[in-house]
């Protein structure tokens, strides 16, 4: 599979799911429609049906019970059908996130572990979901950073694993394990390009490159320690660390990477720049309104005022 690079393709809805295959499809082709010939024309369109009224009352309803008792199987299974579509429907939306929410996502363990990038005092956090096999976070990734250096220390961005694809997990645990040398963000970057672009170049077909002999050159020449890496790695805190995020995410039911909170304000999957920043901008607005610092904002308005559980956009809000 090639990755693609248009801009076009993160303005709808991109995220890997966990149900999704080791390296999820960007692009779809479809067959293209065939184009009518003279030779073979076009089939006409059926006719309208028209009731027949003809004949009494009694005869008119006698044709109708039959047309039913004959089409009794056949309006069985559509109701059926509708049923389950209505019932899938009403699971989707009680998967939605309410947009009205604001989601109390604690942070300060990633904060504590070094997996952020921008500063502590930055009036907008952006949580990131991501998982390091996924497409979606890879191509988003340049413009979280870009984000962090236009807003020149409004806004920081914090890291959270979310693993959706198995292959992935040793590079977690690696880039905590970097987090304790103090380089999270230098790993996160240099993997993207030699541990996720080698594999997706593969069409994931091939995952040495997301295995710990590769995690571990990526690593020397960072500069990192890589024996201390390694140890880390096979140690209990990373395992916790990445745990902890998970069960934080799925504490507000994320189930596909990445996913934002940008102050607690849920977008799902990757987003053009262009949108990430007329959101942050509306949320700087709502920090300026507050008359709360910027620096104090995310634990006394997010944390303190925000939703401690999931809600969905079928609930109501809570008073």
């Amino acid at each position: 599979m090639k990755i693609i690079t248009s801009m076009a393709l993160l303005a709808a809805f991109a995220a890997c799911e966990q149900r999704q295959s080791p390296l999820d499809k960007i692009t779809a082709t479809k067959p293209a429609a065939a184009e009518p010939t003279p030779s073979s024309a076009a089939p006409a369109a059926p006719a309208a049906l028209k009731i027949d009224r003809s004949g009494s009352v009694e005869q008119q309803l006698a044709r109708l019970q039959d047309a039913y008792d004959r089409n009794a199987e056949a309006i069985d299974f559509l109701n059926k059908v509708y049923a389950q579509q209505k019932a899938q429907q009403v699971a989707q939306e009680r998967e939605t996130p309410a947009p009205d929410a604001m989601f109390a996502v604690d942070v300060a363990e990633d904060v504590k572990a070094g997996q952020v990038d921008g500063p502590a005092d930055a009036a907008v956090t952006i949580v990131k979901a991501f998982d390091f096999a996924c497409p979606y976070c890879q191509r988003v990734s340049p413009t979280m950073e870009e984000l962090v250096k236009d807003y020149g220390g409004k806004v920081r961005v914090v890291y959270a694993t979310m693993l959706i694809h198995p292959p992935a997990r040793p590079a977690h645990l690696a880039s905590c394990a970097a987090a304790k040398q103090g380089k999270f963000m230098a790993f996160k970057d240099a993997f993207w390009d030699k541990g996720f672009g080698p594999y997706a170049a593969s069409g994931g077909k091939e995952a040495s490159s997301l295995g710990e002999d590769n995690i571990l050159a990526i690593a020397k020449d960072l500069g990192l320690d890589t024996e201390k890496l390694k140890a880390d790695m096979r140690g209990p805190e990373c395992a916790q660390r990445m745990q902890s995020d998970m069960t934080q995410m799925q504490k507000f039911h994320v189930n596909s990477t990445p996913t934002f909170f940008i102050n607690g304000r849920v977008v799902d999957g990757a987003l053009p720049k262009e949108q990430f920043k007329q959101i942050i901008d509306e949320e700087l607005k709502k920090v300026d309104r507050s008359g709360v610092p910027g620096a104090q904002y995310y634990d006394k308005v997010v944390i303190a005022k925000g939703e401690k559980q999931f809600r969905s956009k079928m609930d109501p809000k809570p008073n």
